[in-house]
């Protein structure tokens, strides 16, 4: 156990130290704001305050961890390690910045809530953040944070001893468009059809008219390649459908098709599965969307929906993860950046949101991911080859710390096709590395 002292114990103090002893270190941690009770403690302990009292494991506290108000913190470079960290702590102190600080900066994500501009689709931009200008984006710098604590306490208290770091793996899947050309509706297909021809583009109006005759095999069903893919393994991967009304960045094939109810019945019995929670339903006015989607898929598949992620990964702080709460949901696969891969909150363990306009840390549980098919290809323009290195340096970075390595796919990549040729292997090597470092 370790006894943490601090003269003023707040919800963001709470909150941190218990994400980095508890969930990250795995060790237990008991908190005290009597000073005597701290000077005779036997046990390990940590003096968070702003008084130093001897020649003992002292961290003084940035005042960022005492404002309870939500303003814009004045943020100085730190140089620790040869690494530029941020939240100055103090000569006397164990860290010359303060790690507690810096982590619930990134965790909470307090940027977020103090950016007013914003980028494609009315997401944070991830250069506006402090990671992506510090150079720490592919840094899971919250866990490396950590490890520096244990490895410091570890010499200051013989004896004091920190489980190993644990490598833990999960493939998710989005189902944005379950089929390309098939299930989409009579009239809804022939105008796609019209549409082909009347830009000439004769080679997709004939895939499309074959894929309906049952002579070729719609480019986007990829269900059994996956269900082989994950053979083994099918606890380490999770389903996310899109079941919103068709709108203009909602396209997927309508909730009350058969075809599509039993893919994601099917899918359910097999597989984990959450609600990909439509565009339409993270606007300002679409709060009342999201319970209706989730509702269609719980009365698909006949079990209750705890999970989720947005479609197009849009995040607006607090409002969509208040929206989950109030929905029932438990967890939530979103944070991370469409146009970067790294460690958009600079953690690779799940952690709980902490709702910074009510000062209080909630249920809902954040597990972030670090590489999506579409930022690899599409942003970061990588061929197969480069995007492999990028994936492996980065669940190298997971393994190194301990954390979950999460990445996003979506069926219409895998299909081995076209711009995508190539990355249907990496995404098979990315699976064989990640299930066996998990097994380890």
């Amino acid at each position: 156990m370790i006894l943490f002292y601090t003269d003023e114990l707040n919800p963001r103090i709470a909150y941190v130290a218990d994400l980095i002893f508890s969930q990250i270190l795995k060790n237990e941690i008991a908190f005290t704001t009597n000073s005597a009770e701290y000077l005779k403690s036997t046990h390990p302990k940590i003096n968070y305050s702003y008084e130093k009292f001897d020649d003992e494991f002292y961290l003084k506290p940035h005042r960022f961890m005492h404002c309870m108000a939500l303003i814009q913190p004045n943020i100085q470079p730190v140089w620790y390690n040869n690494e530029k960290y941020f939240f100055e702590s103090s000569e006397d102190s164990v860290l010359p910045f303060d790690p507690l600080a810096a982590s619930f900066y990134l965790v909470s994500r307090y940027e977020e809530y103090m950016e007013t501009m914003r980028g494609k689709h009315n997401r944070y931009p991830a250069e506006k953040s402090i990671l992506f200008r510090y150079n720490l984006l592919k840094k899971p710098v919250v866990n490396i944070w950590a490890g520096i604590l244990a490895e410091k306490l570890k010499e200051r208290f013989s004896g004091l001893e920190f489980p190993e770091p644990t490598f833990n793996y999960r493939s998710t899947i989005d189902i944005d468009n379950a089929w390309a050309y098939n299930h989409k509706g009579f009239w809804r297909g022939m105008g796609a059809l019209v549409k082909a021809l009347s830009k000439g583009h004769f080679a997709e109006a004939g895939k499309k008219i074959r894929v309906w005759s049952g002579k070729e095999k719609d480019p986007y069903d990829t269900y059994d390649y996956l269900d082989k893919a994950f053979e083994g393994h099918r606890d380490k991967a999770l389903f996310f459908f899109l079941l919103g009304d068709y709108k203009r960045y909602d396209k997927n094939t309508s909730f009350k098709n058969n075809a599509f109810r039993k893919l994601i019945l099917e899918t359910s019995q097999k597989y984990r599965v959450g609600i990909h929670p439509s565009f339409s339903s993270s606007r300002k006015k679409g709060k009342k969307k999201l319970p209706v989607e989730i509702k269609r898929l719980e009365g698909i598949t006949g079990r209750k929906i705890q999970r989720s992620r947005q479609h197009f990964l849009r995040l607006k702080f607090p409002r969509t993860y208040r929206r989950l709460l109030k929905a029932g949901i438990k967890e939530d696969y979103t944070m991370g950046y469409a146009s970067h891969t790294g460690f958009s909150a600079g953690i690779c363990t799940p952690f709980y949101f902490y709702d910074l306009k009510k000062e209080k840390a909630t249920s809902l549980k954040i597990i972030p991911f670090q590489v999506m098919d579409v930022t690899l290809k599409n942003y970061m323009g990588l061929p197969p080859e480069e995007a492999l290195k990028e994936i492996e340096r980065l669940m190298q970075e997971v393994k190194r710390t301990g954390g979950i390595f999460v990445s996003i796919w979506h069926n219409e990549t895998l299909n081995d096709l076209g711009p995508w040729k190539g990355y249907r292997n990496i995404f098979e090597k990315m699976n064989q590395t990640g299930f066996n470092w998990a097994n380890e």
